[in-house]
């Protein structure tokens, strides 16, 4: 058992998670929202390492990705930054291999780790190659959270219950991240999640209103919040507006 999944079951005594997104570097103060956010009530906070061949993300964070990465924004100065704010709610990354790769995998273990960081999120690792990484994130207790989609079929959820650390990531549709106006097929993964292992099912993928993450809370143990937030930093909002519209998402989950 990880750290995270220690953490995790200290969350808010049992209530609904919420976990914003934010993209590391995506302005020079990016982690004043970040702090904003847990102010308003983040139980985790997932960070966004920009790459630039996205394959899960959609236009808003690409944009936010490709912001960040004209600021020089890189996996080792994230890490810096992380570990110097010194949050005190679990720090889980988002990122694709390639920047774990050609930072290198022990390296990297050791660099989320030193810099405080919980757990990581790698889209586009096939379970098939998993291994390599796991072996390098555990040793350094770091989390490797996986991912189940609605084609996911239930011989390879089964084994990704087996293997989950901190929590299930459960995409709520077939879709690259951005908005939507329901909660998709949530229930139906979460199902299929809870079908395979005990560790939380957090839903994700077009939860852009307090209303929809309430309704996807309802179905699971929390729900991730990302290109609603990144599109107000791009739109110029300051930490204390993001920090209003946590809030409300904070609300409709309690």
């Amino acid at each position: 058992m990880t750290t995270l999944d220690q953490r995790l079951r200290e969350v808010r005594g049992g209530q609904k998670a919420l976990v914003p997104y934010f993209i590391g570097g995506l302005t020079p103060d990016w982690t004043n929202y970040v702090a904003a956010a847990i102010h308003a009530g983040a139980d985790v906070i997932e960070v966004g390492v920009p790459f630039s061949d996205p394959m899960m993300d959609g236009p808003v964070i690409q944009e936010g990705a490709l912001r960040a990465l004209r600021a020089n924004a890189t996996l080792e100065s994230i890490c810096h930054e992380v570990s110097v704010a010194a949050f005190d709610v679990p720090v889980v990354i988002m990122t694709y291999f390639n920047v774990l790769h050609h930072f290198g995998l022990a390296r990297s273990a050791d660099l989320l780790a030193t810099s405080g960081v919980a757990g990581v999120i790698v889209p586009d690792l096939a379970l098939e190659e998993l291994e390599p990484w796991r072996e390098h994130a555990s040793a350094s207790d770091v989390a490797t959270i996986l991912m189940v989609a609605p084609s996911s079929p239930v011989d390879r959820v089964q084994r990704i219950g087996e293997l989950a650390d901190g929590f299930v990531y459960a995409a709520a549709r077939m879709a690259v991240t951005g908005r939507s106006n329901d909660v998709g097929d949530a229930r139906r993964v979460v199902e299929m999640v809870r079908a395979a292992t005990t560790t939380p099912a957090y839903v994700g993928i077009g939860i852009t209103t307090p209303d929809q993450a309430r309704d996807a809370a309802a179905l699971s143990d929390g729900v991730i919040v990302g290109s609603a937030l990144v599109q107000r930093i791009l739109d110029g909002e300051t930490a204390s507006d993001v920090e209003s519209a946590v809030r409300s998402f904070r609300r409709a989950l309690d």
